[in-house]
């Protein structure tokens, strides 16, 4: 029988079937951080346990990491403590830690990929939400909670119940100014942000045979934030080329036969899915959020909606509690809504192309007058890259703050936060209340592109007007 990737490598990596109806499933690769691995590291000590298998889980620091001071002790004693728990436990339990001193360091969603740790045909665990980012290689990969990073050290292996598998191909070819951000911001608004309950998303058609890995990688990204568990690609020509050389992809005669072992983990022909969407690449349009979660945006075009006009009283409340939140009013334009912040980086879009592309447009031009601009590179790769290309310099003349590789305003567990009712032009995944620092803080979600179209503006602006776009 045909199957999808998302069948072929559950299948691969299940272990057993559990009594109460789940599965035993291997981890291939588990990545970690300074965040939720302490507390799992304690529970190891306290039943006196090894890590059965280091070779597998690889470390970084980004959450709480300041992006800018570079030496330690840290100003912020938690941040201090926590990076310094995390290589204590490392040193000890024997496993590879990429700390700020390797160059090496950044977001563990970025990392991995970058250095090549994340391949098809895997499962991989993360003690983060965004961990659905490595499915862009062709992974199925997972966020974790502490207990179960606990039991991955103690077994390499997890409990997990199997998904249903949704298909979402996206045909045609996208519109000047629209950015991979804009497809998954776009997928989230059309399928809700519980739409994926239940589902693993394979993303296919035209538009991501086209993408580059890291456009996919944004997508992959944003699964969980539609409600799906996982999301992935399958792996191609352009998984191939991108992972080839990188420091841990296999060399020599174990590169080929990984390729080909690689090439046969996708999807077969006339595999059943549970469910097919399909999207037109026209129908969407540069993306932004006018509310508390993902699914809340519109078009720049787009107008804040009305909760008079709502379908039902659930929808209503929803739409009256986000406005009264946001600060905005019912039918006006998203566009020209003023902002105090942008921000440029995450796990979403911290990558060299992201810092590439807003450098394209930005040179010359400045931040506006009262807006804070910060641009964090995802990891110290991408900061070396971006410096060897002269990117830093741009977006150092254009007004922008240049950071050193960290998670930084996404969440706003370091220094960088919102204060008071700011309201923040950002490129990373989640507009939650208080998402960014401040319990009053207001985030609008969008392309990098239009973060910068928002910077130079002072206000959210359709990029395609401020930079006379024509093509991607």
């Amino acid at each position: 029988m045909p199957k999808t990737l998302f069948e072929k490598v559950w299948d691969a990596h299940a272990v057993r079937r559990l009594a109460d109806g789940q599965t035993q499933l291997l981890v291939g690769t588990h990545l970690i951080h300074e965040v939720t691995s302490p507390q799992a590291f304690g529970m190891m000590r306290d039943l006196g346990l090894g890590v059965a298998m280091p070779h597998r889980t690889f470390a970084t620091v980004d959450h709480i990491v300041p992006t800018d001071q570079a030496s330690e002790p840290y100003a912020d004693p938690l941040a201090d403590a926590m990076i310094k728990e995390l290589r204590r436990n490392c040193s000890e339990f024997g496993i590879t830690f990429f700390d700020r001193s390797t160059g090496k360091q950044g977001i563990v969603h970025i990392v991995g990929p970058e250095q090549g740790i994340t391949q098809p045909g895997t499962t991989i665990a993360c003690g983060d939400s965004h961990t659905s980012t490595h499915g862009a290689f062709g992974a199925i990969a997972f966020g974790i909670g502490t207990t179960q990073i606990r039991d991955i050290f103690a077994t390499q292996t997890m409990a997990l119940g199997k998904l249903r598998v949704r298909r979402i191909e996206v045909n045609g070819r996208l519109r000047p100014g629209v950015y991979a951000k804009d497809v998954i911001l776009h997928i989230i608004c059309s399928l809700g942000v519980n739409g994926g309950t239940g589902y693993a998303y394979e993303y296919a058609g035209e538009v991501f045979d086209r993408f580059s890995m890291e456009e996919r990688m944004t997508v992959c990204n944003m699964s969980i934030e539609g409600g799906a568990r996982a999301g992935y690609v399958n792996p191609d020509e352009t998984t191939f080329s991108y992972l080839k050389g990188r420091p841990y992809s296999p060399k020599g005669a174990e590169w080929d036969a990984a390729v080909a072992r690689w090439r046969a983990e996708a999807s077969d022909p006339g595999c059943a899915y549970d469910d097919v969407v399909r999207i037109d690449a026209a129908d969407i349009a540069p993306t932004v959020t006018w509310g508390i979660n993902p699914g809340q945006g519109i078009p720049i075009t787009g107008m804040v909606p009305d909760p008079a006009k709502a379908k039902g009283s659930d929808e209503r409340a929803s739409i009256e509690e986000a406005l009264a939140y946001m600060k905005l009013k019912p039918g006006a334009p998203i566009k020209g809504t003023k902002i105090d912040v942008a921000f440029l980086g995450s796990c979403t879009n911290g990558r060299l192309s992201d810092f590439q592309e807003v450098a394209r447009f930005i040179k010359g031009r400045r931040v506006a007058p009262g807006v804070k601009a910060i641009a964090v590179p995802g990891s110290q790769g991408v900061g070396l890259l971006c410096a060897e290309l002269g990117i830093d310099k741009i977006f150092r003349d254009a007004g922008f703050e240049w950071r050193s590789a960290g998670c930084s305003m996404c969440l706003a567990m370091n220094p960088d936060k919102l204060v008071g009712d700011q309201i923040c032009a950002s490129s990373s995944n989640r507009n939650f209340k208080g998402r960014q620092g401040s319990p009053t803080g207001r985030t609008i979600l969008m392309s990098p592109i239009m973060v910068a179209a928002a910077a130079v503006t002072g206000s959210v602006a359709d990029a395609r007007e401020v930079f006379g776009m024509r093509a991607n």
